[in-house]
């Protein structure tokens, strides 16, 4: 399938799902030895390389966690140059009080919210995505 642009059908296709396991950000440094396969997301900073990893990968590499996470995947193919759909949700999930950090992908978006806080931020973006569809099904019967 294309990548999607326009946000409404974005936001109509955005198919949130919760994985099962807890994520945490750590900071690699020079002298690490965290096996490249491990790591789920990394960016490096200047600080050292930051990565994104389970909480038992963490814990038995002896890593630093920060940010006890639950990782939610947009299900939707986004167009990397699609405006507004980082907008969209991260407006939704501020307005009930929920931090949300993003790691865009090739094909998907994913978000990363305070693990205790999930439900909430899955009920959120499902209803974010259900007022999109409404809009949808009225603009075509217009």
């Amino acid at each position: 399938m294309a990548a999607i642009k326009d946000l409404n059908q974005l936001l109509a296709s955005m198919e949130p799902v919760l994985k099962e396991e807890v994520f945490v950000f750590a900071t690699l440094t020079a002298t690490s030895q965290l096996p490249f396969d491990l790591i789920e997301a990394s960016i490096k900073e200047e600080e050292g390389l930051s990565v994104l990893v389970t909480e038992k990968v963490a814990q038995a590499y002896g890593l630093e966690a920060q940010f006890r996470s639950a990782w939610i995947t947009l299900n939707v193919h986004s167009d990397l140059a699609a405006v507004g759909l980082t907008a969209a949700f991260a407006s939704v999930l501020g307005e009930v009080g929920l931090s949300c950090n993003v790691v865009a992908g090739n094909y998907h978006d994913h978000i990363l919210v305070s693990y205790d806080q999930a439900d909430l931020a899955m009920r959120t973006l499902k209803a974010l995505q259900e007022v999109a569809q409404k809009e949808s099904l009225e603009k075509n019967d217009n």
